[in-house]
Formats: structure tokens, sequence, C-alpha cells
């Protein structure tokens, strides 16, 4: 089991930038893949973006592509570079990890979890 703590919501204006950061802590943290997730009111939980234990290798939903960069450091923290945001990026954002994911924007792959950071864009 992993804990997650993510950080770096905040209001933002249409067009502007965000990072978002996740911190683990746990053991075997190299052998996790890594995700953020969000929900927005009265909407189901969708994946944006993830990372994979081997090879980093990366995957995003296309309502972020060309604008969302996900990365993750030597001590595994795990950042989601937010850019050109639109109103409807406002949600709850939620860190995941998960053991020998299949389907990576799957939340049901997933079995630890952040409490969540709120992203709010509007002008």
């Amino acid at each position: 089991q992993l804990r997650l703590v993510e950080s770096g919501g905040a209001l933002v204006q249409p067009g502007g930038s965000l990072r978002l950061s996740c911190v683990p802590s746990g053991d075997h943290m190299f052998a996790y893949t890594f995700a953020w997730f969000r929900q927005a009111p009265g909407k189901e939980r969708e994946g944006v973006s993830s990372i994979r234990s081997v090879g980093d290798v990366t995957d995003y939903a296309d309502s972020v592509k060309g604008r969302f960069v996900i990365t993750k450091d030597s001590d595994y923290t795990v950042h989601l570079q937010m850019n050109n945001v639109k109103s409807e990026d406002t949600a709850v954002y939620y860190c995941a990890a998960g053991w020998n994911v299949a389907t990576t924007l799957a939340s049901e792959e997933y079995g630890n979890w952040g409490q969540g950071t709120q992203v709010t864009v509007s002008s």
C-alpha cells in the first residue's frame, strides 16, 4: 500500500498553466503505475494521464493530449503539468497508484488513492 499526497490545485484563468504534484510514500514504489484522474461535479471520475513503472510509458485522455504532460521524478514524485487549461478542466484531481495495471486510465485498476486537489478554471 502507498500513501499519496497531492498538491498544486488552484484557481487559474482559461489559457493559463498549473502544475500538480503527487508525493508517494511506502514500499516498492518502483513497481507502481501512477495516474491522474479527475471528477467534476455531477460527472463520473475519468482518467486523465498515466505513467507506467517500466520505461515510464505515458498515456493521455484525448481531451488533454497536447496540453497536459505527466512526469515522474527519481523519488517517484509524479507531476501533471497542465497547459492551456479550459473551463472543462475544472474538477477535483486525484493521484492514483496501482500494481500490474493493464488498462492505464481505468479507475478500477488502481488500489491506492490520494485525497484530491481542486482545480478551478475560471476568469
